[in-house]
C-alpha cells in the first residue's frame, strides 16, 4: 500500500473533526465479517421469496448483474477509504469533493435509506416471529406492530453500548448467517445430486418444466431489479466502519477483495440453488424461501431451525443500520448539516444522539404495521432501496472527482484502485438510473414510492436554507476546506504543509490571503 502524500495528510487533518471523540474499537475480525455479513439480511433471507415468485428462476442471473455492480461501487470506495478513512465515509467524500451542499443532500438521503431499513427488518422479524404462531398460542396473539417496537428497543440498547458491543454482536450475528447459508447450500447440492427424501424432483428440470429462466416474461423478471439492489444494501458498511477500525487502510482492502467470492457464493450460488431444490411457484411473499424448502423435505426441526436463523439475519441488518446512521448523522452534525443533538457521544464513544432520532423514525415506521401490516415491507423495502441507490451514486459521482482531480496532479491515487475507473464508474452509474426507470414503471408501489420520493426534493431544499448558516459558520473555522465548493479547491500545497510540520505556520495560513474573499464574491 502506498505512504500518503503530504496532501492526502493535509486533508486527513481538515476532516479530523468528523472523528473526534469515537473510538477505534473494532479489529482485523470482526471487521472481516462485517464485511462478509453486512449484505445479506432480509433482502435474501425474506425478499427473495416474493422476488422468485414474481421472476422466476431468472432471479439468480439478476443477483449476479446487481452483484457485479454492488462490486465496482466497493472497489470505488475502498479506493476513497484508502485515501482517507472515514466513519462519514462517502458523506465526509461528497463533502471533500463537492462541498457542503453534495454532504448535506447524501447524507440525508443515506439515513433515509437506513430509516426505512430498519421499519423493514423491525417488520421481517415481526412476521418471522408470528411464523411460530402455529406452534404457540401466545404468539399468535401477539398483534406484528407489538412485536416490532420491541425488536427497535431490543437493539437500540445494544448499540448504545460501546462499538466493541456493536463488533462484537455483529460478528456473531454475521458468523450464524453465513454459517447457516453454507449448510444450506451443503444440503442443496447433496440433494440436487443425490435426491431429497420425500423422493420429489430436483436439478435443471424444475426450471425447464416449470416455464425456463423467465416464465412470467422479461418485464416482470427487469420490475423486481429494485428489491434485489435492496438485498446488497448494506455493502457499503465497511465504509462507515473505517473510522472504527484498527489499521483501516490495510483492512479494509482486504475485506472489500472478499465480496466477489461472497456474491458468488452465497447470493447467486443460494438463490440457484433453490430453483433447483422446487418449483419457483413453490416460493410466496412474506415466508422465507429457505424456511419452504426445509419444511418441503419434511424433516420438521430445520424449518424453525432455519427461520431463528432469518430473525438473527434481520436482527444482524437492524444493529448494522443503526451504527451506520449514527455515525453518518454524528459526521454531518459536525458540519452543521444535522441537528446538533446527533453529535452527542457517550463516554464510550458511541454517538447517541444520531442513534436515538433513527430509532425514533424507526418507531414511527413501525405505525405501518399497524396500518397496513400486509403491505409494510414492500413499501419500505422499495423506499430503502432508493435510499441505496443515492448512497451508492454519491461514492460513484466521488470517486469520479477523485480520479479527475489525480489526473490534475492534486491527488496520488493510492495502490488500492478500483478497476477500469472511471468506465467503470459511467457503467455503474448507467445502471441506476436503469434501476430508476424500471422502478417508476412497477405500478402501483414502485411508482408511488417513486413519486413519494420526489417530495423529498423541496423538503431537502427548505432544510437546507434553515442549517446553512450554520454550515457556513462552522466551515468558516476551517477556512479553505469546506463551504460551498469542495475541500480539494483549497488544498495546501506539499511544501506548505512541510512547513506546517516544522511549526512554522499554521494549516489555514498556508491558504493565500485572498481564498476567503474570492469565495465569498463567488
Amino acid at each position: 500500500m502506498s505512504h500518503k502524500t503530504p496532501q492526502q495528510i493535509a486533508s486527513d487533518d481538515a476532516f479530523a473533526h468528523e472523528e473526534a471523540g469515537l473510538h477505534q474499537g473494532l479489529g482485523r475480525r470482526q471487521l472481516q465479517m462485517i464485511a462478509m455479513g453486512s449484505a445479506i439480511g432480509t433482502g435474501l433471507f425474506l425478499g427473495a421469496g416474493s422476488r422468485l415468485e414474481s421472476a422466476g428462476p431468472s432471479l439468480f442471473i439478476l443477483y449476479a448483474i446487481c452483484g457485479f455492480f454492488g462490486y465496482l461501487i466497493l472497489r470505488a470506495l475502498g479506493e476513497l477509504i484508502v485515501h482517507r478513512p472515514s466513519s462519514g465515509s462517502f458523506v465526509s467524500y461528497s463533502r471533500e469533493f463537492y462541498g457542503e451542499k453534495a454532504a448535506y443532500v447524501s447524507g440525508w438521503l443515506y439515513w433515509l435509506n437506513w430509516a426505512m431499513t430498519l421499519v423493514a427488518d423491525a417488520t421481517a422479524v415481526a412476521i418471522y416471529i408470528l411464523w411460530f404462531g402455529q406452534y404457540s398460542e401466545f404468539i399468535a396473539g401477539l398483534d406484528q406492530w407489538v412485536i416490532a417496537l420491541f425488536v427497535v428497543a431490543f437493539v437500540l440498547f445494544f448499540n448504545m453500548l460501546s462499538v466493541k458491543v456493536f463488533g462484537e454482536l455483529e460478528f456473531w450475528f454475521s458468523l450464524i448467517k453465513i454459517g447457516a447459508l453454507v449448510i444450506f447450500m451443503i444440503v442443496g447440492i447433496y440433494m440436487v445430486i443425490f435426491g431429497t427424501p420425500t423422493g420429489t424432483p430436483t436439478g435443471f428440470s424444475l426450471i425447464v418444466d416449470n416455464g425456463g429462466l423467465l416464465p412470467n416474461g422479461v418485464l416482470p423478471a427487469l420490475i423486481v431489479v429494485q428489491g434485489v439492489v435492496f438485498a446488497y444494501a448494506g455493502i457499503e458498511l465497511v465504509g462507515t466502519t473505517s473510522g472504527e477500525t484498527q489499521d483501516a487502510r490495510r483492512v479494509i482492502p482486504q475485506a472489500i477483495n472478499t465480496v466477489i467470492l461472497r456474491i458468488a457464493i452465497f447470493y447467486v450460488g443460494s438463490v440457484l440453488l433453490l430453483c433447483l431444490l422446487l418449483p419457483y411457484t413453490a416460493y410466496s411473499a412474506g415466508v422465507s424461501p429457505f424456511v419452504t424448502f426445509f419444511g418441503s423435505i419434511g424433516v420438521d426441526y430445520a424449518a424453525p431451525i432455519m427461520q431463528l436463523v432469518v430473525i438473527t439475519a434481520a436482527l444482524s441488518s437492524l444493529n448494522a443500520g443503526l451504527y451506520s446512521t449514527g455515525r453518518i448523522m454524528y459526521s454531518m452534525a459536525q458540519a452543521g448539516s444535522a441537528p446538533a443533538f446527533a453529535g452527542k457521544l457517550t463516554k464510550s464513544g458511541v454517538p447517541f444522539g444520531g442513534i436515538v432520532i433513527t430509532a425514533f423514525v424507526a418507531v414511527a415506521g413501525v405505525f405501518l404495521n399497524f396500518v397496513v401490516p400486509e403491505s409494510a415491507f414492500e413499501i419500505v423495502l422499495n423506499m430503502g432501496a432508493l435510499g441505496t441507490m443515492a448512497g451508492w451514486a454519491a461514492i460513484t459521482l466521488s470517486h469520479m472527482k477523485f480520479i479527475k482531480l489525480t489526473k490534475q496532479g492534486k491527488y496520488v491515487r493510492p495502490d488500492y484502485r478500483a478497476p477500469f475507473s472511471p468506465v467503470s464508474d459511467w457503467l455503474v452509474l448507467v445502471f441506476l438510473a436503469a434501476v430508476l426507470v424500471l422502478m417508476a414503471i412497477d405500478y402501483p408501489v414502485g411508482t408511488w414510492t417513486l413519486g413519494t420520493f420526489l417530495l423529498m426534493i423541496p423538503i431537502l431544499i427548505i432544510g437546507w436554507f434553515l442549517v446553512r448558516k450554520r454550515v457556513n459558520e462552522i466551515a468558516r473555522v476551517r477556512e479553505g476546506y469546506t463551504g460551498d465548493f469542495p475541500v480539494v479547491a483549497h488544498v495546501p500545497s506539499a511544501d506548505a504543509y512541510l512547513e506546517r510540520q516544522r511549526g512554522a505556520v499554521n494549516i489555514h495560513e498556508d491558504l493565500p490571503q485572498g481564498d476567503s474573499e474570492q469565495r465569498d464574491e463567488r
